[in-house]
Parts: C-alpha cells; structure tokens; sequence
C-alpha cells in the first residue's frame, strides 16, 4: 500500500489534505485513484489509513480515516560513520532505517576520502533525508530518522547528547566480541547505544585513543576484515537483536 508523508498532520480531523510532491508522487507516478486507500504517516510515530475522496489539480484528499496501532519500541540506536566514498551512503541510510536507526552522523575523519565544503555538505544531507524518508514509506517506518549534518569528527566526540552506551567499531587487539558488551548492556537493562564506526582505512590510532577516552568501548565483529557497509549492517543488526 502506497504511503504519503505529511509531517504537520492532524489526525483528528475527518479529512486530509495532501498537496506538492506527496500528492504528485501519488497521483502521477503511483497512478492512485478516487476510491483506494493509502496510509499517511506524520515521521513523529503516528500514521493513519484512509481512502481517497477527491484526486486532482495537484491535491488530493482522504477520509475514513483510521488510525494505525503504533509499532512495538525498539532499539534507540544512532549510528555515527565516515563518510564512505562512492554512493555507498545512500545505501548506508537506507538499510540503517530498515534496520531501525534513529539516528545518522556522517563524519569526517582523517582517512574520510570525502571532502565536503558547506554547501556541499548541506546538499549531501538532505539528499540522505530524502533517501531515509523513502525507506520509511517503504518498509512501514513512521518515526523519520535524521540525519544530521556532516561534521568533524574532534567534533563529534565532543557531543553530549549521545547515549551513555558507546561502542566503536574496532580492528584493535583489546576490542571485546560485540556479543559480550551487547549482552551485558541487555542485562543492565539498556535501551540505547550509539555505533561508531570508521571510513576504509580505518581509524587512525590517534582517533581510536580519542573514542576510548571519550567513553567508547571497541567492541570486534569478528575476524573478519568488513567494508564500511556490510559492517554497519551486522552492527546495527547486532545491537537491535540484542537490545529489542
């Protein structure tokens, strides 16, 4: 069923109206027509099905309006990563809602090979908006995720709003299997954690210092050497399977 994103809904009227791109998307490129039904969600957790009452002019409007049952909580996870290069961070973002980020940090570390101006970076995250607000309408998501804008990694580190349960991602001798702390963290009763995890290269060791001292545990997915890509989906996979 086709799902349109209207973030300043008001679900308790008898009737919703949709304009600009949800409705062109709806109208011209899914072809919906007066009678079906869709389901609009507002990205803050809420979403209603309805069927359509009037299609046309750049609008379209809904009624018998139901409200959906909200989705059993999950993981709070945020994911902090470096940049990758080529177009791997679209289908970084992608997976990451699927898989149930609430959170995206792209950073720039010293081994990013993305280097990106301001502007450059402000048109980068919202391009990744866009592509996590499409995978929230395809797999059923009703909370969007944000993804934030690209920063420095010193930076980063720096942020106080982060979980208190750290984990980096860590190709180091002392790094603890990701199983352990995740069990440990369950049996605490923990509910959020941030992943860190770094560009191709890897964190250079002066980075790796700074995470641990800024409270990060390097926690190993094991003896395997990982892209950027598939090792945020096993992490990520790990800490929702664990933490859930």
């Amino acid at each position: 069923m086709h799902r349109c994103y209207l973030p300043d809904a008001d679900f308790t009227a008898p009737v919703l109206t949709l304009e600009g791109e949800e409705a062109h998307h709806a109208l011209r490129v899914m072809r919906l027509r007066v009678g079906e039904e869709c389901e609009v969600f507002d990205g803050k957790g809420q979403a209603v099905r309805g069927r359509i009452l009037t299609a046309g002019g750049g609008t379209l409007s809904l009624g018998e309006l139901r409200p959906l049952p909200p989705l059993p909580p999950v993981a709070d996870m945020t994911l902090a990563l470096a940049i990758p290069k080529g177009g791997n961070m679209e289908l970084i973002v992608q997976k990451a809602v699927e898989l149930g980020a609430r959170r995206i940090i792209p950073l720039v570390t010293e081994r990013t090979i993305v280097r990106l101006n301001a502007k450059e970076a402000a048109a980068k995250a919202a391009k990744w908006q866009r592509t996590a607000l499409e995978a929230c309408k395809q797999c059923g998501v009703n909370t969007l995720p944000v993804v934030e804008q690209p920063r420095a990694y010193a930076e980063f580190l720096k942020q106080g709003d982060i979980p208190e349960l750290r984990l980096v991602c860590a190709i180091l001798p002392e790094a603890q299997p990701m199983r352990q702390v995740l069990e440990t963290a369950r049996t605490a009763g923990r509910r959020e954690v941030v992943v860190l995890i770094g560009p191709e290269g890897d964190f250079s060791p002066a980075e790796y210092a700074a995470a641990i001292a800024a409270g990060y545990a390097p926690v190993s997915l094991g003896p395997i050497i990982l892209r950027v890509e598939t090792a945020v989906f096993m992490a990520l996979s790990s800490a929702r399977y664990a933490l859930d």
